[in-house]
């Protein structure tokens, strides 16, 4: 059983930064694949950014490319989420999550979540 908690949310301006952080304990973090995900009040969770556990392949939803940056630190079971030029449209609960395959990591099929944490980006 792997748990995830996530920090480094908060309130920024926008065209600011955050870097969120995802640590995983109870489990072998460097083989899980890692997601990030957000939810918008009233939304569906969407896809943001996800990390292959074999190879370090990245993929991108198309609103956050450029902007952000999916990155682990296996050796302190710890996954992150740079998040640059940051928007308004940003402002969501952003959940990480983790499963032990490598494909399908767009879709919101994931076996293990964090809590959340909250960033919201003022115009």
């Amino acid at each position: 059983q792997v748990q995830l908690v996530e920090s480094g949310g908060g309130l920024v301006q926008a065209g600011g930064s955050l870097r969120l952080s995802c640590a995983a304990s109870g489990g072998t973090f460097s083989r899980y694949s890692m997601g990030w995900f957000r939810q918008a009040p009233g939304l569906e969770r969407e896809f943001v950014a996800a990390i292959s556990w074999i190879g370090g392949s990245t993929y991108y939803a198309d609103s956050v490319k450029g902007r952000f940056t999916i990155s682990r630190d296996n050796a302190k079971n710890t996954g992150y989420l740079q998040m640059n030029r940051l928007e308004p449209e940003d402002t969501a609960v952003y959940y990480c999550a983790a499963k032990g395959m490598v494909t399908g990591l767009r879709s919101p099929i994931y076996d293990y979540w964090g809590q959340g944490t909250q960033v919201t980006v003022s115009s």
